[in-house]
């Protein structure tokens, strides 16, 4: 199999008990080890709303701002809205929101790190989802049909399952 695709054919359901219920995965024999995962997302819109929000001309204020911030705040949150992730000690959380004219719209990237038995790959994929979101909340008054797209892991290091990148 390629990097890019994780054996799935000998993997175990770790999250399934011997009688198939769900379960949170004991973690506590495993090491902690540095751990980083990067995720992406987009927003895709009018022009004409793409350059309102880029011009800072919306009802509701400084989209970006807002987005960025209820990402990395989203990534804080993981366990309580995915059920069985683990909380984590996040040691870094960075929201990026790019604008890209010829969509028109933004990228969205957010890189989450930690020390710890697990990897943060949900954490990355929730901020960037959240991320998107509140983009759209804060900008729905001047264009509901805005579309969240390509929601995706780019990358993970660390762990035993070994690094990931994605192929382009």
């Amino acid at each position: 199999m390629t990097q890019d695709n994780f054996q799935t054919a000998s993997v175990e359901l770790t999250h399934l008990d011997h009688q198939g219920q769900a379960q949170m995965v004991d973690v506590s024999e495993k090491p902690s080890t540095v751990r980083q995962a990067t995720a992406a997302a987009r927003v895709r819109m009018l022009n004409t709303t793409f350059a309102a929000i880029q011009a800072g001309n919306t009802p509701k204020g400084d989209v970006l701002a807002t987005a960025r911030l209820a990402g990395i705040m989203a990534a804080k949150q993981t366990a309580n809205l995915i059920p069985l992730c683990h909380p984590l000690p996040l040691h870094k959380v960075e929201v990026l929101i790019t604008p890209e004219p010829q969509l028109p719209g933004y990228q969205i990237q957010a890189t989450v790190k930690t020390k710890a038995e697990t990897g943060v790959e949900m954490e990355a994929l929730t901020a960037v989802s959240v991320t998107a979101l509140t983009l759209y909340d804060m900008a729905k008054a001047l264009e509901k049909s805005m579309q969240i797209e390509s929601i995706q892991l780019i990358s993970k290091t660390g762990g035993k399952s070994g690094d990931y990148f994605q192929q382009q």
